[in-house]
């Protein structure tokens, strides 16, 4: 199994004095499969943070949130997640059709609770699991190469209260991202976006940011 570490990694561990204890992690603690105890860990999720790298290796951090089930670890080896309707700019799905390397990131802030999750992810749009997530756009299919847990140390404990209103769900209709009724966007979004803004009415950027600063949005 390859290391966690390169040389400016080593180096740093040099300087702090914490060889040992690198070392010990990555031999002993990162490992190549999930564990039952992981998987099962990352399906009561019901969001995560993404990370992907552009080609100049440039990253960017992406969160992701949706039903309990959001990812599903279809093996040891194998995560799944799917892709909602977004802001249309495809950073981290440009980024994992370009190079691939992702992060993944699953929290509870109520235990609280960590683990660290990379791999090589590839975006399908005619994944036969598109079919168990509403309103899924298409599915990316992660091909796990390290996790392991991270200390909680410095997790802070936060409460779940409720999910996002814009979860896609089978037995209602999603709501309309409040951005989508801006007045400067009405000219680039789809038809069908456009009608509904048209219906709840459009509104312009102050009363946005005041939806926004309230929660509203």
């Amino acid at each position: 199994m390859a290391s966690l570490y390169f040389n400016d990694h080593r180096r740093l561990q040099e300087e702090f004095g914490s060889v040992k204890l690198a070392t010990l992690l990555d031999e002993k603690h990162a490992h190549d499969e999930l564990t039952e105890d992981e998987r099962a860990f990352i399906e009561q999720r019901d969001f995560f943070f993404l990370s992907t790298v552009d080609p100049d290796g440039m990253p960017t951090v992406s969160y992701k949130g949706g039903p309990v089930g959001l990812v599903r670890a279809l093996d040891g080896r194998t995560l799944a997640f799917p892709g909602f309707d977004g802001n249309g700019m495809f950073l981290s799905m440009g980024n994992i059709e370009g190079q691939g390397k992702v992060g993944l990131l699953f929290m509870d802030f109520e235990t609280p609770h960590r683990l660290r999750v990379q791999g090589v992810a590839r975006m399908l749009r005619d994944d036969p699991l598109m079919a168990g997530w509403t309103e899924a756009k298409y599915v990316v299919r992660i091909d796990v190469t390290k996790a392991w847990v991270n200390c909680p140390r410095y997790i802070h404990t936060y409460e779940r209260k409720a999910p996002s209103r814009y979860v896609p769900r089978p037995d209602r209709p999603t709501p309309l991202a409040v951005w989508k009724r801006l007045d400067m966007v009405q000219d680039v979004i789809s038809d069908d976006d456009r009608a509904r803004a048209e219906r709840e009415g459009v509104i312009d950027p102050q009363t946005y940011g005041g939806k926004l600063m309230r929660g509203e949005a």
